[in-house]
């Protein structure tokens, strides 16, 4: 019995303490919010000179009550990128042209009347990182091969057709689903780069805040904040209604794991605030809140595809190559996450993408967990 309350005394000694969820300040409009804390502590604190009140919806007016608000480019851009995957995706039940979605990108011999269901002079390839048009461009080829073949099921070395439950995907010879490749294509060299790279950079960051633009009710500088808000593709009310579209929804989706919605939502409030207050020591904070939560949130999308494909893997073969594009793709954006900030290099990026070999069909389970490997230990 002796022995006994000694090794028990021992085991009690040696039982580690397991750690609750991590105490901060959640609040993103306070001085020391802290984007890692999951529980708030009450630790909160607030700049003394912060004159000005911060909202709760993207809505920011002048003492007139007009709106200086503007992104109306950015919500025609994904409304394109949306129509595009809607061609893109016919490619399952009939023969799509490669030439229809370059005119889409390009938005050419058609100037809106032609290539969208809505009229719009905007471009989607003139706001591409350049090194990446290419690539997009030569996806556009591939579906529109892959999608003669539509009729055929999908095997290693041939382009077709597979169904999963009510849902069909057309893959091409090396089983990538290129609708998807475009659509995370555009998403990262697009929306993600001009957010996080152009409008959030150095030279449109010290762009005027004091002359209103010609015509207009706002400076350059809030435009240019009101721009990369745009490319975030949600509500002025996000998260309270949900976001349709792209970085948005995905956003919400990574939400448990990352408090994504309110760490993106509440800095995206915060340095507009900031900037229509003059106020630009408390938008810079803002700026590398937005920088890494994005990040995050493409590689740990990236990461729950995996999972799932781990999770089909030679059960489900339609779904196993759908979700392994998806991770391709997400892992894909990273290569446009801003260098100040990033966690991976181009370089190390673009090694990732090759573990995937070119060829989905041969991926092993081995494959996939070195991949994840890879991921986890930069995020």
């Amino acid at each position: 019995m002796k022995n006994f309350f000694y090794l028990l005394a021992i085991s009690i000694l040696v039982t580690p303490v397991v750690s609750c969820k991590k105490k901060g300040c959640t609040d993103p409009t306070a001085a020391n919010y802290n984007s890692k804390a999951k529980q708030d502590d009450g630790s909160c604190y607030y700049n003394e000179n912060q004159t000005y009140s911060v909202p709760t919806t993207y809505t920011f007016t002048n003492s007139n009550g007009e709106s200086t608000v503007d992104y109306g480019g950015q919500t025609e851009r994904i409304n394109q990128l949306i129509e595009m995957i809607q061609y893109a995706d016919l490619g399952t039940s009939q023969v799509i042209s490669a030439q229809v979605l370059k005119d889409m990108f390009a938005n050419v011999n058609g100037n809106g009347n032609g290539n969208f269901s809505f009229t719009s002079t905007k471009k989607l390839q003139d706001k591409c990182f350049s090194l990446d048009t290419a690539t997009i461009i030569a996806h556009f080829t591939d579906i529109a091969a892959a999608s003669n073949s539509y009729m055929n099921t999908a095997t290693n070395g041939q382009a077709g057709t597979l169904t999963s439950g009510t849902s069909t995907y057309l893959f091409d010879a090396t089983g990538f689903e290129k609708s998807e490749m475009i659509e995370k294509s555009v998403m990262g060299a697009v929306f993600m780069y001009q957010a996080l790279n152009v409008y959030l950079g150095s030279t449109n960051m010290n762009a005027d805040n004091t002359t209103l633009v010609a015509g207009k009710t706002y400076t350059n500088l809030e435009h240019y904040w009101d721009e990369a808000f745009g490319y975030f593709a949600v509500p002025t009310n996000f998260p309270t209604a949900p976001a349709f579209a792209f970085w948005g929804k995905y956003c919400n989706s990574q939400n448990t794991n990352l408090n994504s919605n309110q760490v993106m939502m509440g800095n995206f409030l915060k340095g507009r605030a900031a900037i229509s207050n003059k106020v630009l020591a408390d938008r810079d904070p803002a700026i590398v809140e937005i920088r890494e939560m994005w990040e995050k949130i493409a590689a740990y999308q990236a990461m729950r595809y995996l999972d799932q494909a781990v999770t089909n893997y030679g059960t489900d073969q339609a779904k196993y190559l759908h979700v392994l594009s998806e991770a391709y793709g997400f892992i894909y954006s990273l290569r446009f996450a801003p260098v100040e900030t990033r966690n991976m290099s181009i370089s190390e990026v673009d090694s990732l993408l090759a573990q995937f070999n070119g060829n989905l069909w041969n991926l092993t389970l081995n494959d996939i967990n070195s991949i994840k490997a890879s991921i986890d230990q930069n995020y």
